[in-house]
């Protein structure tokens, strides 16, 4: 097998709308938008589809030597130190990998929050929560103003968020958050427990703690009706409630609450460039970087990291073996990969999610 691995398309089911652009992006005669709006990029989790129970979606499938199809994950077990390595605190486990996600919405999203890790592990029995941070690469030419919502910027009391989620009054919900106006190129971070929604419109490359885990406190989005087990993570009202951080987040904090600004790790001039987009700083579930390249680009590897070329095309350099990679492509590089590097002639994006810690 070779040191680098591929992925290719694997659309999951959501209650959501869209996936337009994905279907261009994978060439499809016909794109349109659907209940398949994402691509788990590198999965090792599940999707959480009640009502699809029946059905495996979500792990990421890769071909082997045998052109027989197996799952990433059980790739990853098999050589798990060699794929991820360790970190100071000891070997890396599947938990460490970061959820990373093609996201096309055709339609505003949900209002929806996620647990914390601590939640999680105290209240759920899981692993990890679900902390996200999105990369917004392309709007459709038909949205005047891309926007998310983040964070209440006029937060009501529990009680009346509570009443307001039973008897679905979304106008009253919607009222407590500011439009925040997005563009290409632009990085947020979305802690657990802050309410948001994604405006419609946009394709994004989404960057999350290995969890499926949300309350739903939007129940209907295009006439899809979420099931109720689906809502609150299978729980009751008041566990989904004490899911919420209310602290207000008012409209001059956004951007220092939320917004992330690029800063470089190296710059050798003349277009080879790697920017730092979320690392420990910001939070311990995961790090994103992005590498703009122009020529040759060599770079040492620290851990291992889930890449997707989001800009131009190049090769990837491992040794003796190169692998070429094209707008779109998505990849994985493992922790025994220490020594690597980019070549692109024509200028070339990619965006590497790592695991937390860096």
């Amino acid at each position: 097998m070779s040191n680098i691995i591929k992925f290719s398309a694997n659309r999951v089911w959501r209650t959501y709308m869209g996936g337009k652009m994905l279907d261009t992006i994978e060439d499809k005669a016909n794109p349109e938008d659907t209940h398949f709006p994402e691509d788990w990029i590198g999965s090792t989790v599940e999707a959480r589809n009640v009502g699809r129970e029946h059905i495996s979606e979500g792990l990421a499938h890769i071909a082997n030597i045998t052109g027989a199809a197996v799952t990433f994950k059980e790739i990853v077990e098999q050589n798990r130190l060699t794929m991820l390595g360790q970190s100071s605190e000891g070997q890396f486990g599947l938990e460490d990998i970061p959820l990373v996600k093609y996201l096309d919405s055709a339609t505003r999203l949900h209002f929806q929050a996620h647990p914390t890790r601590e939640f999680a592990q105290q209240r759920l029995g899981m692993p990890r929560g679900k902390t996200e941070a999105y990369v917004i690469l392309a709007t459709r030419d038909d949205i005047a103003e891309p926007y998310i919502y983040a964070g209440f910027q006029r937060p009501p009391s529990r009680e009346q968020l509570k009443v307001w989620i039973e008897t679905q009054d979304i106008g009253a919900i919607e009222k407590c958050f500011d439009k925040i106006p997005v563009k290409p190129g632009d990085v947020f971070l979305i802690p657990g427990g802050r309410p948001h929604a994604l405006g419609e419109g946009i394709l994004m490359l989404e960057i999350m703690e290995p969890s499926d885990l949300a309350v739903r406190f939007e129940f209907e989005r295009c006439g899809y009706v979420i099931p109720e087990a689906a809502r609150f993570m299978n729980r009751d009202i008041e566990t989904a409630l004490d899911v919420f951080n209310f602290d207000p987040v008012p409209t001059e904090q956004v951007d220092n609450e939320f917004r992330c600004q690029p800063s470089d790790l190296i710059n050798e001039g003349g277009g080879n460039r790697l920017e730092k987009l979320i690392d420990a700083e910001q939070t311990p579930c995961f790090s994103i970087r992005r590498a703009e390249v122009q020529g040759d680009f060599a770079r040492t590897n620290d851990a291992f990291f889930i890449g997707v070329v989001v800009q131009g095309s190049g090769t990837l350099r491992v040794g003796d073996e190169a692998i070429n990679l094209t707008q779109w492509e998505r990849f994985f590089c493992p922790a025994k990969v220490k020594d690597f590097a980019y070549h692109s002639s024509e200028g070339m994006t990619i965006i590497e999610c790592y695991p937390g810690g860096l």
